[in-house]
């Protein structure tokens, strides 16, 4: 009852300020997007719906062929389908873009990005860094800037103005549904129905039925109401041992403050992960992503400490991805988790290794950023000395780590 309350309020609240609502002695702010005034108000099962049908339409993109769900397909976790690095967009539908497409759910708590993050529960004295942010820069600092985002990246939708896009979405079959929604006259103005659209799949995309349903066989274990496999149940003592596994220090896994884990600080780290040469972009010897430093974002690419440096996401349904980093290097969930006990133990095992057996370790990072490199278990020790995970270990972590997968939502009778 606690989370359809607090859902309840949350979509109350985001109405009220997308329709302008001001409550009795309450000043009035300047108009920000949320003070859109539409012809009709629509509630947030509308919103919802008229958002679902918009994340599966065509017509959002240049190429009229590409939708929201091409890349995010609600079948796999609303992430990709294919076991590609990176998926293909454009105006033609076959430009590569540059880094692997993450996951929409589990997102509705991300708050702004910060340089600096303190956490209000406990010691709130203790800088955790650069946090929050969609994305895997941060760089979206909301969820209305993030549904903007794919539609005018020249990687993705690929639109080059508003205008042309909302013509086209105009003589779509989505357009009776909005006009439904907000107006006949909605598309008499171009930026009122601009806000429309990203308002409809923003709320969308904040619905807890599609988007955090907590359907996995952890959350029953949670709620008591199934037991572990002795395996998954290794895995999981594993992936909160700070000496072992260390996973929960950025994939915290408990309960806190009554809610169910996320299973990601929202914080952002860099991992080292080997340069993928499966990425056109990275053709060129020069072309390095350095996560917050860029190409992406721009602000932060004078301060060294942040380069190198990507979200950590979140592991629920990590089980049902094809490729694993930000730059979709790893293809199976195993060599994920093994890279983390491995990378400074057996660095020849996922690095290049030149003609003279020099290992070329953390090949996508500058050697002015190593600093920034993450050292803490199950990472450190040097080339040669056991990795502190062993087969049976990664095994049982990946055991723990399909306990994440989210069972699809029961059918409704006929």
């Amino acid at each position: 009852m606690k989370k359809c309350l607090c859902t309840i309020a949350a979509a109350g609240l985001l109405l009220g300020l997308a329709l302008g609502v001001t409550r009795p002695g309450q000043a009035r702010e300047p108009e920000r997007f949320y003070a859109t005034r539409f012809e009709r108000q629509p509630d947030a099962a509308t919103l919802t719906e008229l958002g679902r049908q918009l994340f599966h339409e065509p017509a959002l993109s240049a190429s009229g062929r590409q939708s929201c769900a091409s890349c995010h397909d609600p079948a796999h976790a609303y992430g990709p389908p294919n076991a590609l690095a990176v998926q293909l967009g454009g105006p033609d539908g076959r430009s590569p873009g540059l880094r692997a497409v993450p996951s929409l759910m589990y997102k509705q708590t991300t708050p702004p990005f910060s340089r600096h993050f303190y956490d209000s529960d406990g010691d709130d004295s203790q800088d955790q860094g650069p946090t929050g942010g969609f994305n895997w820069d941060g760089r979206a600092s909301s969820a209305h800037e993030q549904a903007a985002g794919p539609l005018m990246s020249p990687f993705e939708m690929a639109n080059t103005d508003r205008r042309a896009l909302l013509q086209r979405l105009q003589r779509s079959p989505s357009a009776a549904a909005m006009r439904a929604a907000f107006g006949e006259r909605l598309f008499e103005q171009d930026e009122q129905a601009w806000r429309a659209l990203l308002l409809a799949l923003e709320v969308f995309q904040q619905n807890p039925a599609d988007f955090a349903p907590y359907r996995s066989k952890y959350d029953d274990y949670l709620r008591g109401r199934t037991a572990l496999s002795p395996a998954e149940a290794r895995g999981l003592a594993l992936f909160n041992d700070a000496n072992k596994g260390n996973c929960a220090s950025c994939h915290p896994s408990g309960i806190k403050r009554g809610a169910f884990p996320l299973f990601t600080d929202l914080g952002h780290i860099s991992l080292g992960v080997p340069r993928n040469p499966a990425i056109p972009a990275n053709r060129n010897p020069r072309y390095r992503d350095l996560g917050l430093c860029g190409p992406l974002r721009q602000d932060l690419a004078r301060e060294p400490e942040f380069c190198g440096l990507f979200k950590t996401p979140t592991l629920r349904n990590v089980a049902t991805r094809q490729v694993f980093f930000h730059n979709g290097v790893m293809t199976r969930l195993e060599d994920a988790v093994r890279f983390y006990a491995e990378r400074d133990t057996r660095p020849a095992e996922f690095y290049p290794v030149d003609r003279r057996g020099r290992v070329r370790r953390t090949d996508d990072l500058p050697q002015r950023y190593q600093a920034n490199l993450n050292t803490e278990p199950p990472f450190g020790g040097q080339p040669g000395d056991p990795p502190v995970l062993s087969a049976q270990d990664v095994a049982d972590l990946v055991a723990f780590l399909h306990t994440l997968t989210d069972a699809p939502p029961a059918a409704k009778a006929p």
